[in-house]
């Protein structure tokens, strides 16, 4: 718990919050559903009660033992000089968006009584965690901490513990989505294909399927359509400028290509020759970069806009992605000369040293600011 402690400590202090607000999430609703208890829980002495009757009537709930996990952190902060407030927040029993309007909710009323600003989220999974994005609607998360619960090490918990995870995994549809649902669809593929005698093309269906499948998982790609879905400033901004950044990608592919110069091409016999030819590839990268460029800087620019609505605070980290993206597009052009014109490499030495030195100068700029407007808030308070 030391540790965890300390991971929190950090985030807050790096962040310009003073006024916390330690969040316990069940997104299900246990605590209502098995114990009646109407959220939201506010307070330590009311999250201690809480916790207790969940306990008593479900003792293998996790989410007791978040809410035990909560009001340590509370009282850590507390020791620590921090203007803190602990409370517990609940969906639905089925999730889904009902329950996150209903933690949206609970969040407003929590901040009615409590006026935080900065959120420390404690969970026991990547379910209740999936909010976050719902709370920072209202409130910047300056910090996450995960419950792991500690279990017995012997031979027969071990085969319990196991065997009720298999159980999550076969009943529970959250994991049996993935863990059955994708395995199912590929044997049952497998076995058409078997029968009608297309065999090699039903693998390479297969391994499709089965890649697609572990790469969304493993992006989050699927989380982050949920979210994009979720009708919020944020989440329309960082749809439409991903959307736009990936076309415009996308675009620079054949922008490059028509740059090239068609006689080079014709004049190569060998195919290795013309994708190995220096200039064919100077000229390429020429083409595609502005466009390249304006793509990644849309997406920049989204991520930008997005977090400074919602009011997190990361935009010196958004802002100086987009001004070293601007910094290095004379570096590579100039790059593309070299390759094309055969021009002196020290060439490379002044746009590289002038993006180099705006990198430095905005980033100090930008980081006294920050710290300036920090000092200013913890004046004011």
């Amino acid at each position: 718990m030391s540790q965890r402690v300390g991971k929190v400590e950090k985030d807050v202090n790096a962040s310009t919050a003073n006024k916390l607000l330690v969040i316990c999430i069940d997104r299900d609703n246990d605590v209502g559903e098995k114990a009646g208890i109407i959220t939201p829980v506010i307070g330590r002495d009311s999250c201690i009660e809480a916790a207790q009757r969940l306990a008593l009537e479900d003792p293998e709930d996790a989410d007791s033992n978040s809410i035990f996990a909560a009001i340590k952190t509370y009282e850590d902060l507390i020791s620590k000089g921090y203007q803190v407030e602990v409370v517990t927040i609940a969906g639905v029993k089925d999730r889904g968006i009902h329950a996150d309007e209903k933690i949206l909710a609970e969040t407003r009323k929590v901040l009615e009584k409590f006026a935080a600003n900065g959120a420390v989220i404690v969970s026991d999974g990547e379910d209740d965690e999936s909010v976050i994005p719902v709370i920072q609607n209202v409130l910047p998360v300056v910090s996450v901490q995960r419950v792991v619960m500690k279990v017995s090490r012997s031979v027969e918990y071990s085969y319990a513990v196991f065997g009720k995870y298999l159980k999550m995994l076969a009943y529970d549809s959250k994991y049996s989505k993935f863990f059955l649902g994708v395995p199912g669809i590929l044997l049952l593929i497998g076995g058409i294909g078997a029968v009608f005698g297309y065999t090699a093309e039903i693998f390479s269906v297969l391994i499709s399927i089965l890649g697609g499948a572990f790469l969304i998982r493993a992006f989050d790609i699927d989380r982050t359509l949920s979210n994009w879905s979720k009708p919020t400033p944020m989440g329309f901004i960082r749809m439409f400028t991903m959307v736009a950044g990936v076309l415009l990608i996308l675009s620079s592919v054949p922008a490059g290509i028509n740059a090239v110069d068609s006689k080079l091409i014709e004049s190569d016999a060998e195919l290795i020759a013309k994708i190995t030819d220096k200039i064919i590839i100077g000229e390429f990268i020429a083409g595609a970069l502005p466009i390249l460029w304006i793509g990644l800087g849309a997406i920049f620019a989204g991520t930008l806009l997005s977090n400074w609505i919602g009011g997190i605070p990361r935009q010196i980290s958004d802002s100086l992605r987009i001004i070293v993206l601007i910094a290095l597009y004379p570096v590579i052009a100039q790059f593309t000369n070299i390759i094309i014109y055969d021009e002196n490499s020290f060439t490379l030495i002044p746009p590289l040293l002038g993006g180099l030195a705006a990198t430095l100068i905005s980033a100090t700029i930008l980081f006294k600011k920050y710290r300036r407007h920090k000092h200013q808030e913890m004046v004011s308070d």
